[in-house]
């Protein structure tokens, strides 16, 4: 691991300030750590001499001063290093939370969200250790050192010369045995997100888990993979244990070599009381930074780990941006603009298959349109284009002429009103919920879209109406309501072009029947694209688009029938 990560100081700035801050601050506390051993070696010197307590008060009341600015530094600089700590944490999650929503849920489709909301809680949560301790002991394990050996050697370069030789002893051992500790601190911080992401399944899959008799095994598999996080930590620690014994183990003979060496020339008259007093008083102070960056090195790790993690995900590219210049900010409006798609191939990144390939459609505005096919055929691909969540690989989308990636993105995104098959409500009230199709709109707006949705009934038996909150993933509604929920937000919108995957999806006839009446509604005056996996859809449709394993079927033509579980499993 490098003493610090040059992705960190990028990412977040506060850590640029606070390593300036360290660096001054290292330097404060070894210039204390010289005083305070030179005047406590001149008053026991004085006090072996016999000179009166009058003599000695100026330098007693020195080396005071001197001990209390030290305790004050270091109590400032840990201080300092918490607030600092914070801030860095609160700027990795605002640019990894920005950074996500910029990589767009093409990239999220294929992350585990448990590891991200472990990295993004916990994982940085442990940069305490790392900015508090760790970073300040470093600075602390060059620059003490150096000082002492100077200084020493100013006095006595003998005892300066052993101090030399011993020293790298130190780091050398500590590097030995950070490189073993870091393999085993990553193998912690993986089983730690598996263990966050395979909880978060199973807490969300319960009701089927249950349904089907296996809620056993998975408490089982959690009770496994926590047994195998908690021996990886017991495994870091007694690693952690070892390091300070054998660091411990070092320094102690260091000394007692520089003690003996120093008593026996004490002895025979070859160097001063006053002398061998400095050198044993700074002897132990040029081992200890060295040995505490050894300690404080394992208890950084896991925040050092899940900063790297942080890091590496910032480092990705995000979607290539619209061309600059004036056609950046040009618009098209969808209520008039014809779309067309020009020879299409998606091709999503590590998938040799291509999920769209040569795909070729005219969508005129006011259209309906009508998309079939099978699970896997492209369906949702073709809309994740149109909401600019993906980028073909090859072929052109243009909007009136107009090249979609030379259109602004937030004005074609505020045209569009989008209807998923499983619409994710969030925690806020209802009113909140429609809202977001909408921010800002009147409390009597999102109530006539509510009533256009065929969602106003079940909303006013709520115990506070549109003011309810709905608490995690709106588990208090239905399917069919929270997807009630999804068309108001639709309505509210009001956009010219709606996009609608599956909406009745998964439901009853009875539910699945008010569904598509409310989108019946909803088409009025405006362009529909609807995905469809069957033949749901009874209203009119002025084309029916079928794909098949990413490709245009021609009119008339059968789809071929999906190849059985059999012989899936047989193929090569």
């Amino acid at each position: 691991m490098r003493p610090v990560d040059p992705r960190l100081l990028r990412y977040a700035r506060a850590a640029r300030g606070y390593l300036a801050f360290t660096v001054v601050l290292g330097g404060v506390l070894t210039a204390l750590v010289l005083a305070q051993a030179g005047l406590l070696s001149h008053a026991l010197a004085g006090a072996a001499r016999g000179t009166g307590a009058a003599a000695l008060w100026p330098v007693l009341a020195a080396l005071l001063a001197v001990v209390a600015a030290r305790a004050a530094a270091a109590g400032a600089g840990e201080t300092v290093a918490l607030r600092a700590a914070a801030t860095v944490k609160a700027q990795l999650r605002r640019r990894l939370a920005g950074h996500a929503l910029g990589l767009g849920p093409a990239w999220l489709g294929g992350q585990q969200a448990g590891e991200i909301a472990t990295l993004a809680s916990k994982g940085l949560d442990a940069l305490d250790p790392y900015f508090a301790r760790y970073l300040p002991q470093l600075v602390l394990a060059v620059a003490v050192p150096l000082a002492v050996v100077a200084r020493i050697a100013a006095a006595d370069w003998i005892s300066a010369v052993v101090i030399a030789v011993t020293l790298p002893l130190i780091p050398v051992f500590a590097v030995l045995v950070g490189l073993h500790t870091k393999a085993r601190t990553q193998r912690q911080w993986r089983l730690l997100a598996r263990l966050g992401g395979h909880f978060l399944d199973v807490v969300e899959g319960l009701p089927t888990l249950k349904l089907f008799g296996r809620a056993r095994a998975q408490a089982q598999v959690i009770r496994e993979v926590s047994e195998a996080h908690r021996s990886a930590t017991m495994a870091t620690l007694r690693l952690a244990f070892l390091s300070a014994l054998v660091l411990e183990l070092a320094a102690a003979l260091a000394t007692a070599l520089v003690a003996v060496e120093v008593g026996l020339r004490l002895l025979g008259g070859h160097i001063g009381y006053q002398t061998a007093l400095l050198v044993l008083l700074l002897t132990p102070e040029a081992y200890l930074p060295l040995r505490a960056v050894g300690a404080q090195f394992h208890a950084s790790m896991e925040g050092a780990t899940a900063a790297a993690r942080a890091c590496d995900i910032l480092d990705i590219p995000l979607p290539r941006p619209p061309r600059p210049g004036a056609g950046a900010r040009a618009r098209a409006d969808l209520r008039s603009s014809t779309i067309m798609l020009n020879a299409i191939t998606l091709t999503y990144p590590g998938r040799r298959t291509p999920a769209l390939a040569g795909v070729s459609l005219e969508i005129p505005a006011g259209a309906r349109i009508v998309v079939t096919g099978p699970s896997g055929s492209g369906k949702s691909s073709l809309l994740a284009l149109l909401l600019r969540f993906a980028e073909p690989t090859a072929g052109t989308i243009e909007a009136g002429g107009t090249p979609l990636p030379a259109l602004d993105l937030a004005a074609w995104r505020a045209q569009i009103a989008w209807v998923p098959q499983r619409p994710h409500l969030f925690g806020g009230t209802v009113a909140e919920n429609i809202a977001l199709g909408q921010p800002g709109a009147s409390a009597a707006a999102i109530a006539r879209a509510a009533r256009l949705a065929g969602a106003a009934e079940f909303i006013e038996d709520l115990p506070r109406g549109y003011a309810t909150p709905l608490g995690e993933r709106a588990a208090r509604l239905s399917a069919g309501q929270r997807q009630r929920v999804a068309l108001a937000r639709a309505f509210l919108r009001d956009a010219p072009l709606v996009l609608l995957d599956e909406p009745a999806a998964h439901l009853d006839t009875v539910t699945a029947r008010g569904i598509l009446d409310a989108v019946e509604a909803l088409a009025g005056g405006r362009t529909v694209i609807l995905v469809s996996h069957g033949p749901r859809w009874t209203g009119p449709a002025d084309q029916v688009i079928r794909l098949h394993d990413g490709a245009l079927v021609p009119p008339g033509a059968a789809i071929p029938p999906a190849l059985p579980a059999q012989a899936l499993a047989a193929a090569p």
